[in-house]
This record gives structure tokens, sequence and C-alpha cells, in this order.
């Protein structure tokens, strides 16, 4: 198989779908590698680095969808990427679909066979390919929220750890899972006084459990959240339902209820945001104020941190990768259910249940489509 890796076009979007040393293990399986002049710039990689590994470097980002059978990129694909994929050809990326109908149409126009790395499973239940990206995003949280704070910036001009005879800043993470527990983390340990919302009771005893002390826990009941928003000085959301769109957990009404400049941070605006005046920003211009509350909204976060986060994103996604390629992603679906639930768009069908009824679409399962 020949697999293509362009240079990412998002804004500010510096990581790359594939590093030098999964070229390498991919050209190893005997499967040829192309990869757009300057794609891993971003990241530190330069092209020799990707030609030592015997890969081809391609001129542009249109030569390098024209010669490759998959595409392997980190963000979804933006229009005018879309408009090269073409009918047999599979897209292996983040998609976050539900919220984003323009390219769920265009992708269903395009017959590509499209694998969103954020529904892959795994036998836990996890989401291996969105872990890495939600640990980077979960951590970046609190500094982000920090910087959104200052008053430069239009926040309330708290710093998180205080100062002796000044208390800490107040922080309420909405949700428990992975962005949720090390964005508490970070924020805990930058000083600030930091409490945790969950709905599942075993989520939220295993957080007492490993870090009583560091930070508390509260049941995430509509009472309960709308206390702990009003008196934070950030809130971050971090909510997820996988492949869905997420949950507006905070309405524009609890606003004038928040303390003037307070910061908040969504790191689920990837799928439409859990709060309801949220909307997608980018690195170069990424704070906006809503009824006097600073609101930090960047889509791809972890492209902040370009390096770490392609690395840690390329050791994930490798295994699949290199089975999809091996195999062909019809094969490699059927032997792999987790791999399977990443299959959200065939041949112009949609095949992600929860994308469907998100957008109101129509919408079969991946198990049809492989039968066919």
């Amino acid at each position: 198989m020949r697999i293509g890796c362009p240079k990412e076009i998002k804004p500010q979007e510096f990581r790359v779908g594939l590093t030098p040393a999964a070229a390498a293990e991919a050209i190893a399986h005997g499967h040829e590698v192309v990869v757009e002049t300057g794609a891993g710039v971003g990241s530190g990689f330069e092209d020799a680095e990707y030609a030592a590994t015997g890969a081809t470097i391609l001129p542009d980002a249109a030569t390098v969808f024209a010669q490759a059978d998959m595409i392997v990129k980190v963000k979804e694909p933006q229009a005018v990427e879309r408009k090269m994929l073409r009918d047999g050809q599979v897209l292996f990326t983040y998609l976050h679909l539900a919220p984003d109908p323009a390219q769920t149409h265009d992708l269903i126009a395009s017959g590509a066979t499209c694998i969103a790395y954020e529904t892959v499973t795994d036998r836990m239940g996890g989401l291996p390919l969105l872990a890495p990206m939600s640990e980077v995003a979960g951590k970046l949280a609190p500094q982000m929220g920090a910087w959104t704070l200052q008053k430069a910036n239009g926040g309330r001009g708290v710093l998180m750890g205080g100062v002796p005879g000044v208390g800490p800043a107040q922080v309420a993470v909405i949700g428990g899972g992975v962005v949720g527990t090390h964005a508490a983390r970070v924020a805990a340990g930058m000083g600030a006084d930091v409490v945790v919302l969950d709905r599942s009771l075993p989520r939220l005893r295993h957080l007492d459990e490993t870090f009583g002390g560091v930070f508390r826990t509260r049941y995430a009941s509509a009472t309960n959240t709308a206390e702990l928003v009003a008196q934070a000085d950030m809130v971050i959301g971090a909510v997820l339902v996988p492949g869905a769109a997420a949950p507006k957990l905070v309405k524009r009404d609890q606003l004038s209820g928040m303390k003037t400049g307070a910061a908040i941070v969504d790191v689920a605006i990837d799928q439409g945001g859990c709060f309801e005046t949220s909307k997608a920003t980018t690195h170069e211009d990424p704070i906006y104020e809503v009824d006097g509350i600073m609101h930090y909204c960047v889509a791809n976060m972890p492209g902040a941190v370009a390096r770490t986060s392609t690395i840690a994103l390329g050791n994930a996604t490798l295994p699949f990768l290199l089975a999809l390629a091996d195999k062909g992603w019809r094969a490699a679906c059927l032997a792999d259910p987790h791999l399977r639930a990443g299959l959200n768009v065939h041949a112009g069908q949609l095949t992600y249940a929860a994308v469907g009824e998100a957008l109101g679409l129509p919408s079969v399962p991946a198990e049809d489509v492989l039968a066919a």
C-alpha cells in the first residue's frame, strides 16, 4: 500500500500525521510512504529524516492525495483537502463529525473510507487514539486557563496558587475522565483549589482513592454544577460522549452568576463544546468574551506542543496504521472490532450512529458495510 502524509493546513496546526519512525516501520512492512515537503517541520522533523527511511518527498498536497491509497493526518480534512479525496481511498485521522455537517456531507460525497481516531476503542472500553491527545489537552488546559485569567487578557487577575495571605484560584473541572483527571492534577499542582465533577460514582471513588487530598470530587448534578461554576475563577470543560456532540452543561444564563473575568476552557470544543456559549477558536486568536466571561476554545490545543503531541499520537496510531496497510481496511476492520468502531464513513454511507443522530442523517452499521 502507498501511505500518504500531507502537511496540516488548519491554522496554527504544527503536528504531523506520520513521524519518521512510523514511516520506517511502514516501509519495513513492505509499504511505500509519500510525504509532502515540510510536513514534519512544525514538529521538528525535517524532510531529510523522512527521506532517510526510504520515504518519497513530494512537492505538494495534491500530489500526495493523488498518489496515496491511504491518507494519514492529524486534524479533520479541510474543505480544500476534502475535494482531493477519491472513491476507494482510505482516510485515517481525527474527524469529529458530530458538530461538523459540512465535513460530513463532503466525506460522504467523496466515496472515501474514513476511519476516525477518536472512535477507535480498546478492550477496556477506552479510546486509545484519543487518550494521548486528551492527556496533552488536559495538562495544557490549566496553563491556558491561567494565562486567560491574567488581567491583560481580560481575566480576573487571579494567580492560580495565590500567595501567603491571599487564597488560590478556585477551579471547577467538569468531567473526570482522561482530560479532567490530567487537568485537575496540573491545576492542583499549580496550587489551585480544585474540584472535579462527574456523574459516575465508580469514577469519583477511583479519583478519591487515587488523588484524595490533591483535589476534591463532587457528583455532577445540575445543582452542584451550577453552584461550583458560580464560585469558580476557572471552569474546565472535559466532557466526552464518544463520536457524539458534547452535551451543553453550562447555559448562557448561568454566565451572569459567574465572577466577572472568570475563565472558561472548553476542551470538548472539537465535539461542539460543553458550554452553550462556546465557539471554536485558534491559537492565533484563542480568547473571546461573552457576558464578562473569558472563553478559551481552541479546537486543536495539543498543536501548541506539536513535538510531544506528534510523537505521543504516533505511538498510539502505529499498530492500527500497520494493520490497515498490511491487511487492507476491510480485512483489518473485520479482524478487529475496536478498529471497526473507528469506521465513520464508507463509499457514500455514514457508518457511525452517534454522528447520524447528531446531524439528523441516516446511518448504516459498520458490520453491514463489511458484510456487503
